[in-house]
């Protein structure tokens, strides 16, 4: 039951991010990392034992790098993060 919610919060999180504008280069390219790491879980490319310790540093990276800018998408991520931790990934 928890990776079934994992993965729908994974989907949410990609909708979130294909609605997120980028104001500069180095923003753009970080959103472009999250919704391809993303979307393989989304499109079950991945499985979500592959939530790897380096997806999940891009995914802390990103929540400080989008808390000012971004603060709802920061708040998705951290989220997502939580509920990683929570079963053990």
């Amino acid at each position: 039951m928890e990776k079934q919610k994992l993965q729908e919060l994974l989907e949410e999180l990609h909708k979130e991010l294909e609605q997120t504008s980028a104001v500069d280069e180095s923003t753009t390219e970080r959103l472009e990392a999250l919704k391809a790491d993303i979307g393989r879980f989304v499109k079950n490319e991945a499985s979500l034992e592959e939530c790897d310790e380096g997806f999940q540093e891009n995914l802390r990276d990103a929540v400080s790098d989008f808390e000012v800018q971004h603060p709802k998408l920061s708040m998705a991520i951290q989220y997502v993060l939580d509920n990683l931790a929570r079963m053990g990934f």
